[in-house]
């Protein structure tokens, strides 16, 4: 995904298959305090990155999220994906 497309809040999942999927919420972006350069905070929603916090640089954020998703009943779909019915 590209920088302009990733906003705080919203889900994102890395697009993987069986046990390395995984959806994390950006959560904050913030200046690191010692260096000025931007650091992307997330907390991970489900997957592999459940129940885990981390942080990382805007371009690898960008580079590990494949889509933006969102939860619907019990299943994370990708936005943007709905199919019209015929």
């Amino acid at each position: 995904m590209s920088l302009d497309e990733l906003e705080v809040g919203f889900f994102y999942s890395n697009g993987a298959y069986g046990r390395t999927w995984g959806v994390r919420q950006l959560a904050e972006i913030a200046a690191d305090a010692k260096t000025g350069e931007m650091i992307y905070h997330y907390k991970g929603i489900a997957g592999t990155c459940r129940r885990k916090k981390g942080y990382c640089s805007p371009a690898e954020f960008a580079r590990w999220a494949k889509h933006q998703v969102v939860l619907l009943e019990n299943d994370w779909k990708r936005v943007g994906d709905d199919t019209p019915d015929n």
